[in-house]
């Protein structure tokens, strides 16, 4: 049976015992504070209440063979970072660490997660391009620069076949499939197909590509904190 620890029981921490409660698995938590515990203490196998920033008490009470520990510590940054090199050092293989920041998540990354969630960020990147263009209707990051987004057919590509369209060659994107309005149903397509007005194309491509294809445009940000952080860890990128 597997074993998960979850360190922490912030709102993701607490999705992520209900979800994983459906499973056959293990499930381990800690955390600070005893009513969270008391409230959760019947969907685990253990729980603990113990505060996560002593390294003593993490070895003490996550076993190294675990199949991944999950870190929520919410607000509390430093811990979090503490907490996820603890478990590196001790071997564990998989480390889920939610971040609240992109310089907390690099760095995260730096001291040993193997994944780094954004709740906030996720959830935040998936509406605002369909609040910037009436084209886009869902948006969902897939994988770092690559988006996954449902896109109403511009007025300019009306009349055209995908074929005249060309969207991989004009714009860097691939369409997987197409539906004929907001509420219909995904269907697979021909070459020769001719885009309609209230056509919604599922397609893939960069996220820059996306936001011009919609007649918006994402803008890059640079993280000074996480150089210097990397500088002084002698890790650079």
């Amino acid at each position: 049976m597997m074993q998960f620890a979850i360190i922490g029981i912030g709102s993701f921490g607490q999705r992520m015992v209900e979800e994983l409660a459906q499973l056959e698995c293990e499930i381990l938590i800690v955390d600070k504070d005893r009513e969270v515990i008391e409230a959760l203490k019947d969907k685990v196998a253990r729980a603990y209440i113990a505060d996560a920033i002593s390294e003593e008490i993490i070895r003490k009470l996550i076993p190294s063979n675990i199949d991944a520990a999950i870190i929520d510590l919410g607000g509390r940054t430093e811990v979090s970072i503490l907490v996820t090199n603890y478990l590196k050092k001790m071997g564990v293989h998989t480390i889920i660490a939610k971040a609240e920041t992109d310089e907390h998540g690099e760095i995260l990354e730096i001291v040993g997660a193997t994944h780094v969630v954004f709740p906030n960020r996720e959830a935040a990147k998936r509406i605002t391009p369909m609040l910037g263009s009436s084209l886009i209707f869902n948006y969902m990051p897939i994988s770092a620069g690559l988006v996954m987004a449902e896109v109403k057919v511009p007025a300019k590509l009306c009349g055209m076949t995908l074929i005249e369209a060309h969207l991989r060659r004009t714009h860097g994107l691939n369409v997987v499939a197409i539906r004929k309005d907001a509420d219909g149903e995904y269907e697979f397509f021909s070459p020769e197909y001719r885009l309609e007005p209230n056509d919604v194309l599922l397609v893939v491509g960069a996220e820059d590509n996306i936001y011009n294809f919609s007649g918006q445009r994402a803008v890059q940000r640079g993280s000074s904190l996480v150089k210097i952080f990397k500088n002084l860890l002698g890790r650079g990128r």
